[in-house]
């Protein structure tokens, strides 16, 4: 995976426990994925900037401070909320997904690299009862029923420099979806931030509390 040279590229700040954490994601990825298959058969040879790099997106527009409570919702195989937790090793992560076998391969993955921020269950996200600063996700559904699922699950007082919501991972034209939540939002392009053509229809979605 000659791709993971990338993450120190756009991120050099990372240290080495950070670096040692992310070269392990790949074999681990790997070896999971002969087991369960939680990512694409095609994407698993490029991990690092498909889901990785991808992850850490979100990073480029909020910085989660030690006091933060983040849920990432319809996590997947661990993403973007295990890249992020190795991100922000203070921040608490609740990684959410109702098929219990992606379940198991976040907490195989988390417990294999030693992250100590990261829990993960297995339930629908409407029926976490917590609030959260955050809530992160990756294209999971379209926005006007993603945000009624976590709705009312973020506290009310805002510790970072934008108000309590979601960073949501989108891709392509979202016009329509966009007018159709008739939500607030900022829209964030990722082929601004990383040049690799996988990130030229990548968005990151910010969504305050409202």
């Amino acid at each position: 995976m000659e791709s993971f040279h990338l993450l120190s590229k756009y991120f050099p700040d990372l240290t080495s426990t950070q670096l040692e954490q992310l070269e392990q994601l790949g074999p681990l990825y790997e070896e999971w994925n002969d087991r369960i298959n939680v990512v694409s058969r095609k994407d698993i040879q490029e991990l690092y900037i498909r889901h990785v790099l991808h992850s850490f997106g979100i990073a480029r527009y909020i910085q989660f401070n030690s006091e933060a409570e983040i849920m990432d919702v319809g996590t997947g195989g661990g993403f973007p909320g295990i890249p992020l937790a190795i991100l922000f090793p203070e921040t608490q992560f609740l990684l959410v997904d109702s098929i219990g076998k992606k379940i198991k391969v976040v907490k195989g993955v988390a417990e294999a690299i030693g992250l100590q921020n990261v829990a993960a269950v297995q339930e629908r996200a409407e029926n976490i009862d917590r609030q959260f600063d955050f809530v992160v996700s990756r294209a999971v559904t379209r926005l006007g029923p993603f945000y009624k699922w976590v709705k009312g699950k973020f506290k009310k007082q805002s510790t970072h420099d934008v108000k309590n919501g979601i960073f949501y991972l989108k891709g392509g034209d979202l016009s329509e979806e966009l007018a159709e939540s008739k939500l607030r939002y900022k829209l964030y392009n990722l082929d601004q931030e990383f040049e690799e053509p996988f990130f030229e229809t990548k968005k990151v979605l910010y969504v305050p509390n409202q």
